[in-house]
Parts: structure tokens; C-alpha cells; sequence
């Protein structure tokens, strides 16, 4: 199975087939509106306009199941990322990405890369995937999505 396999709700409610990214290096994030970790969009938005046309997609997929830190509707959230970091990448509905309502697409990323530390532990968490739709790598909130600019540039290589 392939992350090209799955598909996932837009922000407007309609399907987002992932397979329109067939052949893409993707970039994965569980996002948050009101978290420490939320200036790292600026990073997300500027590897997007850096690679966009070698064929790097960033997907930022809102979550409110940290600290409440992205309560607002998928319209408010749309908003504020353009507004303050003028994110251009798709910004999806708001997911789970743990628990019994955990979104398929984070159940796969989460098995892929995980093992017995499989649970996302926070906003921001990165997943790096390849061409082929397998995961390439995981990355901490903590890690800055430019810290690993190489590991991108190395899988649009591919």
C-alpha cells in the first residue's frame, strides 16, 4: 500500500484523492493554528515555493487534538494560514491522528515509521514520503522542516 492509495477530505469537504501527487515527493504535517511549533509554516510554505516545481508537494493537515490548539472551523484555519504565513499549499480538513477516529492516511503513516512509538506525540510531526508514495522518514515536532531541506532535495532526486 501507498500513500497514493488513500484519500482524505479538502477543507471544503470534498475529496482529495492523493493519487493526483502520483510521481510527487510529499511532505506531511499535522498542523496547529495556536502552537509553539506554528511559525514552522513559514518554513513548509518556503520549501513549497522552493521545490514546487521539482515536484515536491507540502500537505498540512489540521488537528485539534493537542491542547486544543486548532479550534477553529476549517474556513477560520484556511484563513489564518494565508493570512499570517501566506501558505499556498493545501491545507486539508481537520483530522485525528491518534485514537479510535485516527484519520487512515495517519493510521498508515504512523505504521510505516512507528513501531511501539507509533502515537504522534504533538503538532507538527513530518513525514517525508517518496515518488514511489512509501515513507522516506519521520520527523519530530521540534525538528524545523528547512533542518532537512538535503533529505528532500535527495528524494526529488529519486
Amino acid at each position: 500500500m501507498s500513500v497514493f492509495d488513500f484519500t482524505v477530505k479538502a477543507a471544503d469537504g470534498s475529496n482529495y484523492d492523493l493519487s493526483q501527487h502520483q510521481g510527487k515527493v510529499l511532505l506531511i504535517v499535522n498542523t496547529a493554528s495556536k502552537c509553539g511549533f506554528t511559525p514552522q509554516l513559514e518554513e513548509l510554505q518556503k520549501l513549497h515555493e522552493k521545490y514546487a516545481d521539482q515536484g515536491l508537494v507540502v500537505l498540512g493537515f489540521p488537528c485539534n487534538q493537542f491542547a486544543n490548539q486548532d479550534p477553529g472551523s476549517n474556513d477560520e484555519i484556511q484563513e489564518f494560514c494565508k493570512l499570517n504565513y501566506g501558505v499556498s499549499f493545501p491545507v486539508l480538513a481537520k483530522i485525528d491522528v491518534n485514537g479510535r477516529n485516527t484519520d487512515p492516511l495517519f493510521e498508515h503513516l504512523k505504521t510505516e515509521t512507528g513501531g511501539m512509538f507509533a502515537a504522534i506525540k504533538w503538532n507538527f510531526t513530518k513525514f517525508l514520503v517518496g515518488r514511489d508514495g512509501q515513507v522516506i522518514h519521520r520527523y519530530a515536532p521540534t525538528t524545523k522542516p528547512c533542518s532537512f531541506e538535503d533529505a528532500i532535495q535527495e528524494a526529488l532526486k529519486a
